[in-house]
Parts: C-alpha cells; sequence; structure tokens
C-alpha cells in the first residue's frame, strides 16, 4: 500500500510536468527539450532558496518563475532570432546544465534539515490524523504518505482549474488559435510570435513548479533528476489522450493527469514484480512505445474491420 500511495503522489506531482508538455507539445506542436533542464532549474532554485533560510512557499513561487524565464528564452530564440524551436529547446536545455550548478553551489543538495512544503504538510497531518498510523482498507499507512497524497491533489486540482480557465479566455483561446492555424490568428491581428513566447513561459513555468515540488517530496535537489523528463510527459499526455478518447479541453487536462499517474503506477507495479531499478529507464521506453504505437495500432485495425464489414454488405 505504501508503494501505491507514493506512486500516485508521485504521479500527482509529475502531472505538473505532463501539464507543462501538453500545453508546448499540443497546443503549440513543439516538442520543448527545455523541460529537462526546468524540472532541475525549479528544484535547484527552491532547494537553494529553502536552504538560505527562504520560505518554502516564497522558494516554490521563485522556482515557478525561473521556469517561466527559461521558456521565455526559448521562445524568445525560436520567434525573434529564427532558430528551429526543438534546437532552441536544446540549447537553453544545455545552457541550464551549468546554471543549475551555479543554482546549487554543488551536484547535489539535501533538503532534510529544512521545513519543505511537504514537512508542512506532514505537521498538518499528524494534527489532524494524529501521529498513529492510517488504517486504509485494512493496510497501516502512515501519515505522511496520506497526508501529503491528500495535499498534492487538493494542489493539483486548483492548478487543472487554473489552467482549464486561462485557456478559455481571450488569451488562452489565441494561444491555441496559434498553434492550430498561425496564418489564421495572424490574420486576425494577434501576434503569433507572442503567443508562443508567453505558451513556453507558462510550459516551462508548470515543469519547474513540478520539480521544485518533487523535489521538497523526495528530500532532495539534484543536477541529473532532469534526464528523461520530456519522455515522461509526452508519455503521460498521449495515454490521457488515449483514455479519455476526446479533444475538449477539459477532458485533455483531466485525461493528462490520469495518464500521469497510471504511468507511473505501471512503473511501480513493474518494479513490484521484481524489475531492477537500474531497468527503469528501459521500463520507461517500452512503455513510451507502447504509448505512442497502441493507439495508432487500435486505430488501424477499427479502419480494417470498417472496410471488412463494408465490403461484406456489398458483396
Amino acid at each position: 500500500m505504501t508503494l501505491l500511495l507514493g506512486a500516485f503522489t508521485l504521479g500527482l506531482i509529475l502531472a505538473l510536468l505532463a501539464l507543462g508538455v501538453y500545453v508546448s507539445y499540443r497546443i503549440f506542436n513543439i516538442p520543448d527539450l527545455t523541460a529537462e533542464g526546468s524540472v532541475t532549474l525549479g528544484a535547484s532554485v527552491a532547494a537553494s532558496l529553502m536552504i538560505h533560510g527562504q520560505n518554502a512557499v516564497f522558494a516554490t513561487g521563485a522556482a515557478t518563475a525561473a521556469g517561466a524565464i527559461a521558456g521565455c528564452v526559448t521562445g524568445l530564440l525560436a520567434t525573434k532570432c529564427r532558430i528551429n524551436p526543438l534546437l532552441s529547446g536544446i540549447l537553453v536545455m544545455t545552457g541550464l546544465y551549468s546554471v543549475n550548478l551555479h543554482v546549487m553551489g554543488k551536484s547535489n543538495v539535501p533538503l532534510l534539515e529544512v521545513k519543505t512544503l511537504a514537512s508542512s504538510i506532514e505537521h498538518w497531518g499528524n494534527q489532524f490524523f494524529g501521529a498513529a498510523d492510517i488504517d486504509l482498507a485494512g493496510w497501516a499507512v502512515s501519515v505522511r504518505d496520506v497526508s501529503i497524497l491528500l495535499g498534492v491533489l487538493l494542489f493539483i486540482v486548483v492548478v487543472c482549474c487554473l489552467l482549464y480557465w486561462f485557456l478559455r479566455t481571450h488569451m488562452g483561446t489565441a494561444m491555441r488559435a496559434t498553434g492550430d492555424s498561425p496564418d489564421m490568428i495572424r490574420a486576425l491581428g494577434v501576434s503569433v510570435d507572442w503567443a508562443t513566447v508567453i505558451g513556453l513561459a507558462i510550459s516551462n513555468a508548470l515543469i519547474a513548479l513540478c520539480g521544485a515540488l518533487l523535489a521538497q517530496y523526495q528530500g532532495f535537489a539534484d543536477v541529473q533528476m532532469g534526464i528523461g523528463m520530456v519522455v515522461l510527459g509526452i508519455a503521460s499526455v498521449i495515454i490521457g489522450e488515449a483514455l479519455v478518447g476526446s479533444r475538449a479541453v477539459g477532458l485533455l487536462i483531466t485525461g493528462t493527469v490520469m495518464g500521469s499517474v497510471l504511468f507511473r503506477l505501471l512503473v511501480a507495479i513493474a518494479l513490484r514484480w521484481g524489475l531492477s531499478p537500474n531497468d527503469l529507464k528501459l521500463i520507461t521506453a517500452v512503455f513510451v512505445f507502447a504509448a505512442l504505437v497502441l493507439p495508432n495500432l487500435a486505430g488501424r485495425l477499427k479502419t480494417v474491420q470498417a472496410r471488412r464489414r463494408v465490403l461484406a454488405k456489398v458483396s
């Protein structure tokens, strides 16, 4: 049960990453590799501020702002400097590696001795539930696991509602139209370049927020923690789309969160079955491959079956 609760919690935290990837990958059709640097940037900024005595809420907000700045740089390189968006993301991601090292001062920063959002939620949970373990469906689970899961769930619901509200505003609608048809939105007098810059800023702000929360949940920030995060985010988006089967914004946001949680559950189950943690990246690659291939394969099978029915009726 502890493994299950941990997978749910980690999946919800990484849902922020998936939502950021959704904004860049699905709305603007940009596979933004800045994400791999933004995750670590959020973690490093939050960790550095907290170990220097800053409040965890302020540190998390500063980490989110740092991610937005990184996204703006990528957007400006892609729009104003006319560099390929994929290459722009690679350039910023590469530069952020050194930036993160300078921010942290070393490759790993432990947070066990500072007050984080996770420790604050645990303290509130102890006051509400008591210090004893909680009986959950016959399983004894710690107050920390349940409290953090509930806290993260509430926070993700708020973020999803805010993102849904923003994407339904005039600015959000213009951003979605920019990804669908830039020529049309340009003809309406909307700046495609600035819509892209703002979109990438929002995307990387969510991703950096994910990194800040992830560092506080795990108890450390590491310069290598962003490796492979783009693949994980894309997989969550694709799995979510397959789950909801709709193009509606609200359902896609919900599906993205569901895809992130399901992805982490699948990884947890694979590890529970005895697979080595050294194979985690291989497991991730296999799941991503399945997420990319199976929806298309299912669509092809439905098309073939439909053609067979038509031919059977004709004959």
